[in-house]
Formats: structure tokens, C-alpha cells, sequence
């Protein structure tokens, strides 16, 4: 096999509604598909959503990213070939991780397609099976808009909830309470801050004043500031969750001490793709972290599908995983079917076709 042609677009797809976080608004998607095609003409397909608060990219600077490397990646005939490259190659994908993840994808797709194997058995992993549960992901949207979502969720059956905080407190506080009077003894509540705060006092304060059982609280503070966050760990008696502030598998090192004061959220884009994030997910098993696999706002079902091949692989140590919208967010879908939950927030592996590669088909959406 060799590549013969390897191209970047940029991916802007509406949302249905607006979602609304402490770094950003968002609309529509901000995204780059990656194809890849070999010399018989199979096509490889990959995602990346650059966010620039969070790895420093743009669409932009991931189509600069392909155009510098396109050549190298031209070459490539096999997964050895790949391997060889990012093992080469880890501090410049330390810079382009969202490009990276959408090239790397795209290539493991063909290679995968190429072999008759699936993704998972081109990686020698255990192959998809089963039922993967999601969580609701509430924003900062109004209260009124707030509490209709809420409904939503709870009428199809969910009960692991992540809530984004906003800074103005009595908006919080009615949220919250909202969650706490759905009278749901099961139900499992994490707030997202998307490093709202700057100290330490200033989130205890804050915390201390809102209703319900806060299970785990999510980049409270300014990115890296984990001494910060080991504190509030101390003060309120619940785990940290890394996510702006863990990128790459050299970040634990800063996590030495103290593992159950962490959970880390790997969002495959922001990690650098699937093989940077397989790792994060072993090391994160050995030292005894758990993890939850993430989302970027507006994935499609590409990168909803490489996300299952971790969640997959390492149940044991998942607390939760977010993402899988699919078209109950996005206007259209790269993919057809669409893969994304569906009641009580569960996605049945055998929704899958079942084909090779990522096993997602192509829509008429481009």
C-alpha cells in the first residue's frame, strides 16, 4: 500500500442550539476532516477539532500542519511506517495534536480498511462489544432553557450528569438546585468550570454555597495549576478532573503524588489521536487514575468512534464518557447512520456496521 493523495478541509457544520461554556460559545462546529487515499483508491476519513484555549490550534494553523508534513505522510505503507513517524516526531505533534489526531485517524481507517481488520484488531485490542453509557452534559444556557433540557435527560432516563459553571452564582445555585430536586437518589452530578478561577479561595467559597452532592469538579482553576488544585481536593473531599491541564503522557509527572485526588479526561483530539491517547489511558491504569473519555463540542461520528476503541479497552478505570450528539446536536452528520446515544444515554456497540477500519459510513454531507 502506498498513500497517494492525503488533503485537509475544514469542517463547519450548524449546531441545533448554541452551547455555551466559560472559554467559549459555540454555534457551529470548528472542525478539519482529513482523507487519505491509497493507490487503489480506498479512502481513509479523520477528525480533528482544534480549540485554540486549549492546544493553541486553529484551522488554520492544522492546514499549515498538513501542508509542512503532507510529504512525509505521503510515504507511509504501513502502521510501522506511522509509529516510526510519531515516535520521531512527539514534540511537533505536542504543538498540533488536534492535526495530528485527524491525519492519524484517517490513516489507521484505510490501513484498517486495507486489511480487512477493524481498527481495533489492526491494534491487536479487544474487539467493540457491548453497551457504553454516557453522560448529559448540561451548559450555561437560561434557566428556563436549562430546566427543559433537564427534563429531557431525566425523561430518557439519565443519571450521570456533567453541569457547566458559570461564575454568577445565583444562576448556578437555581441550576443546581433544579438537578437536586429531580428527586433521583441515583444521580450523579460533576461541574465543569473550564478554568473559571484564578485562587483557590475563590472556588471554595463559591463551591461551598452550591446545592446537591457534588461528585467531582473539572479544571477549576487557571491551566496547570495542579498544586492549586490538590488543595481543593484536601478542602472539599472530591477528585480533580484534568482537562485543559492534562495533554500528553509526560504530564504525570506532575501528578506523583496523590493519585485519588485525579481523574483525567481524555478527549482523543486534544490528546494527539488514538495511539497518544491509548497511552495516557495505560499509564493512568497503572498509577491507579481513573479517566473519562471526553468530547470536543460538535464532534461527528468519526471521532465519536475512535473515542470507543479507549472506552473500550479500559472500562475498568472509566468513570464516565461524553460526546456521541450526533445529529440531536449537529444540523447533519458526516456519517449515516449518525452514531450516537439513545434512551438512558447508552450506545449498543452492534450499532456499528461492522466494517473495516473505523466501520462508519460516509454520508452525502460535504
Amino acid at each position: 500500500m502506498r498513500i497517494k493523495n492525503l488533503s485537509v478541509q475544514s469542517l463547519t457544520i450548524p449546531f441545533k442550539q448554541s452551547f455555551a461554556h466559560a472559554s467559549a460559545v459555540r454555534a457551529k462546529t470548528e472542525s478539519v476532516l482529513v482523507t487519505v487515499t491509497d493507490d487503489a483508491g480506498v479512502v481513509g476519513l479523520g477528525e480533528g477539532c482544534p480549540r485554540s484555549y486549549v492546544t493553541g490550534e486553529t484551522v488554520a494553523s492544522i492546514e499549515r500542519f498538513v501542508e509542512l508534513h503532507r510529504d512525509q505522510w505521503v510515504g507511509f505503507t504501513g502502521i510501522d511506517d506511522m509509529r516510526a513517524w510519531i515516535g520521531e516526531h512527539d514534540a511537533v505533534i505536542d504543538k498540533n495534536p488536534a492535526g495530528w489526531c485527524a491525519v492519524e485517524t484517517a490513516v489507521l481507517d484505510l490501513l484498517g480498511k486495507r486489511a480487512g481488520q477493524s481498527i481495533e484488531a489492526l491494534l491487536d485490542l479487544p474487539p467493540l462489544a457491548g453497551t457504553f453509557q454516557y453522560s448529559a452534559v448540561l451548559g450555561t444556557e437560561d434557566l428556563g432553557s436549562f430546566k427543559k433540557q433537564l427534563q429531557r435527560y431525566l425523561a430518557a432516563g439519565f443519571t450521570d450528569f456533567k453541569v457547566k459553571v458559570t461564575g454568577r452564582l445565583q444562576d448556578d445555585i437555581d441550576k443546581l438546585q433544579q438537578v437536586a430536586e429531580a428527586g433521583h437518589s441515583n444521580i450523579q452530578v460533576r461541574l465543569d468550570a473550564n478554568n473559571l478561577w484564578s485562587n483557590t479561595e475563590s472556588v471554595l467559597a463559591y463551591v461551598k454555597q452550591l446545592p446537591g452532592r457534588i461528585t467531582a469538579i473539572e479544571e477549576p482553576l487557571k491551566v496547570g495549576d495542579y498544586d492549586g488544585c490538590r488543595r481543593l481536593k484536601q478542602e472539599l473531599n472530591i477528585p480533580i478532573i484534568l482537562d485543559e491541564s492534562f495533554l500528553r503522557v509526560e504530564q504525570f509527572a506532575e501528578l506523583s503524588e496523590g493519585a485519588s485526588s485525579w481523574i483525567i479526561n481524555i478527549r482523543i483530539s486534544k490528546m494527539g489521536g488514538l495511539l497518544r491517547s491509548l497511552a495516557v489511558a495505560q499509564r493512568a491504569k497503572e498509577v491507579g487514575i481513573p479517566i473519562i473519555i471526553g468530547a470536543q463540542v460538535g464532534e461527528t461520528s468519526i471521532l465519536t468512534r475512535v473515542a470507543l476503541t479507549v472506552a473500550n479497552r479500559y472500562r475498568d478505570i472509566l468513570l464516565a464518557q461524553e460526546g456521541a450528539f450526533g445529529t440531536l446536536l449537529l444540523e447533519r452528520d458526516l456519517c449515516e447512520p449518525p452514531l450516537m446515544f439513545g434512551a438512558a444515554g447508552r450506545l449498543d456497540a452492534n450499532v456499528l456496521s461492522g466494517g473495516a477500519g473505523l466501520g462508519v459510513i460516509l454520508g452525502d454531507v460535504l
